[in-house]
């Protein structure tokens, strides 16, 4: 499902001046919002639904009662899509063809005989699959990374130990940071969920420290992710676009994201 952008959300008509209406409106469109993207702004819903904040903070409040979301500092988080972030077999069906693309043209940029950091995700695997088979030696805190290569005997793989985070299968914490901090890569590739103009960010709090490492680690950082993460700015901030050096997407890219990517000195490939 494509993401409804913030831009869509255009106050309500008001056809009625009764404040339980409007109340409901604001709230139905709330919803809706939330069954697609992880995370929403307080501040940013306000000016668009031309509310006070104390208004939104209600309507929160109210949504956050019914089950429908978590109140977060500067806004609130959707059970729904969480639920689907922390389901690796969930995303892995989610723009697949694309996913496949972005695999199949990431390995290209991949050199025989490189070390590389492959970091959790279900794009991230799909570069796993079109790597088989080829010299290489990969280090990744991914379970699924891993299965891809459980008997090919060209690719070195090295695991970075650490808790096992349920059904995603990526591995974090502090055994997981502390080999991370012993090795070097010639290559990074990360998955992310979500790409602004301000940078990187991601929804899951837990992993963010090992994310920031690995881009510390690799002498070339690339970002793979569909279209669907352009304009989606998620609980935190990872890091600015001036620190990733290439990133493959698929061609649905509107045009705007691939100049902001020019603009900031990142190479934009499409899938």
């Amino acid at each position: 499902m494509t993401k409804p952008s913030m831009e869509t959300i255009a106050p309500a008509a008001a056809t009625d001046d009764s404040p339980r209406l409007k109340s409901a409106v604001r709230r139905l469109r709330l919803r809706e919002l939330m069954a697609s993207q992880e995370f929403v702004d307080s501040e940013l819903l306000s000016r668009e639904l031309r509310v006070s904040e104390s208004t939104i903070r209600r309507d929160l409040i109210a949504l956050e009662r019914e089950g429908t979301l978590r109140r977060v500092h500067g806004g609130a988080l959707s059970f729904q899509a969480r639920d689907e972030q922390l389901d690796f077999y969930r995303l892995s069906k989610v723009s697949h063809s694309e996913k496949e693309r972005i695999g199949a043209a990431t390995s290209e940029l991949i050199k025989d005989g490189q070390t590389l950091l492959l970091a959790a995700g279900s794009t991230v695997v799909e570069v796993a699959r079109n790597l088989a088979g080829r010299p290489l030696q990969v280090v990744t805190n991914s379970i699924p990374v891993a299965q891809v290569f459980w008997d090919c005997k060209s690719v070195e793989v090295t695991m970075t130990g650490g808790f096992v985070f349920p059904r995603i299968g990526v591995l974090l914490g502090p055994i997981c940071d502390q080999m991370l901090d012993s090795i070097s890569a010639d290559v990074l590739v990360m998955g992310i969920a979500g790409i602004t103009e301000e940078g990187l960010s991601d929804s899951n709090t837990l992993i963010m420290g090992t994310m920031r490492k690995m881009i510390e680690r690799a002498r070339r950082v690339i970002i793979v992710a569909d279209h669907t993460k352009f304009g989606r700015k998620s609980l935190v901030h990872i890091a600015p676009l001036s620190q990733i050096d290439c990133l493959v997407t698929d061609a649905a890219l509107p045009a705007a994201y691939e100049e902001m990517l020019n603009a900031q000195g990142v190479q934009c490939i499409l899938a």
